[in-house]
């Protein structure tokens, strides 16, 4: 995938998808997925979604304002909606969601898998690791509460998922591609989006917080439960726990468990049940206080924009033309390969004479 850079500063609104728009969305989405699934794979279907500038335009062009509240959740529901019945046609599966749909995504993977032959567990791991790292080891305030995992006959994967920051009602979406993802603790991200970048970070997947990491789990093997009430007996003034209200009978319990079964290393730390972001916010202070090894206060958000709600800006959404749209992208799908492929060329030249126009 090519470097990019850049960014978009866009504010939030708010608003719903009515059910009018949202019936549209899902059958424009079903024709866009059919033509880049026969026209490119679906392993390249992955790979735009997880480019969020492509994402953000492809919500753009299923009807959302381009500061359309809910964006990311509405845009991932319509393709979930779009491909639910036709994955072995178009070779593409869509697990999890929004809120409680988004803790169904490990049956769904391990249901996709019957089909696909893929190995359900392996999948089902990036899926709970990409939720745990976003959740836990990147900690910027926001707490996800959206994630979809998209997944390919190949067994190819991509994630996008998004979190909201109470105390000020900002979102952060975060953007995983598989097949790039060389560690899932270390400069893991295709991209991370936020409306700003943070100034009191934790990043525990940035490159400089290796030595961090390995402390953190060195640590974890080491200690035993009853050491917690003296590790906790820390300097207030660490910028790294000064909103962080750590609970040592929390801090307690995870100890218990890497005692008895001590963690390989930092990324199977994380898979540990209970570990939240106090309790590793805390043992990354300790770590560094006994180790000397600080952890990055590095934002990984790469692209600021926010996501928000469709307002009839700069225009309503013209339904006759939308749905004129479906339809002509749905008969060239139905129509005989000959004809398809000519209609296919045909959107290409289009393409390419508006981008002249817009050099022009």
């Amino acid at each position: 995938m090519a470097r990019r850079t850049g960014s978009a500063s866009l504010p939030l609104h708010g608003g719903k998808a009515p059910a009018w728009l949202f019936g549209r969305m899902v059958l424009l989405s079903r024709a866009i997925l059919g033509h880049m699934a026969s026209e490119h794979g679906p392993d390249e279907v992955l790979r735009r979604l997880s480019d969020p500038f492509w994402f953000q335009a492809l919500g753009c062009a299923l009807g959302f304002d381009w500061h359309s509240s809910g964006v990311t959740t509405t845009t991932c529901g319509a393709l979930k909606e779009a491909v639910r019945g036709n994955e072995a046609s178009f070779g593409l599966w869509i697990a999890g969601g929004k809120g409680r749909t988004s803790r169904l995504a490990p049956s769904e993977i391990a249901a996709a898998c019957e089909t696909t032959g893929g190995d359900g567990d392996e999948l089902a791991r990036a899926s709970r690791l990409t939720a745990k790292v976003d959740n836990t080891a990147v900690q910027s305030g926001h707490q996800l509460y959206h994630h979809s995992f998209f997944l390919t006959g190949s067994g190819a994967w991509a994630v996008v998922q998004q979190g909201m920051r109470a105390s000020d009602r900002t979102a952060r979406r975060f953007h995983w591609l598989g097949e790039q993802v060389e560690s899932f603790v270390e400069e893991p991200h295709a991209a991370v989006c936020a409306e700003s970048r943070g100034e009191d970070v934790l990043n525990l997947v940035a490159a400089e917080s290796a030595g961090a990491r390995d402390g953190i789990a060195a640590l974890a093997r080491e200690t035993a439960p009853d050491q917690a009430a003296q590790l906790l007996e820390l300097p207030h003034r660490h910028r790294l726990i000064a909103s962080a209200d750590i609970q040592p009978r929390h801090l307690e319990k995870v100890l218990l468990s890497t005692y008895e079964n001590p963690p390989e290393n930092f990324e199977a730390l994380l898979g540990v049940r209970g570990l939240g972001p106090k309790t590793l916010r805390a043992l990354a202070l300790v770590t560094e206080l006994v180790y000397g090894t600080p952890a990055s206060t590095r934002d990984p958000a790469r692209f600021a924009f926010a996501h928000g709600g469709k307002d009839g800006t700069p225009y309503p959404v013209d339904r006759e033309t939308y749905d004129r749209t479906i339809e002509t992208m749905e008969n060239a799908l139905r129509g005989p390969d000959v004809g398809r492929s000519e209609r296919v060329a045909a959107l290409r030249r289009l393409a390419r004479l508006r981008d002249r126009a817009v050099q022009a």
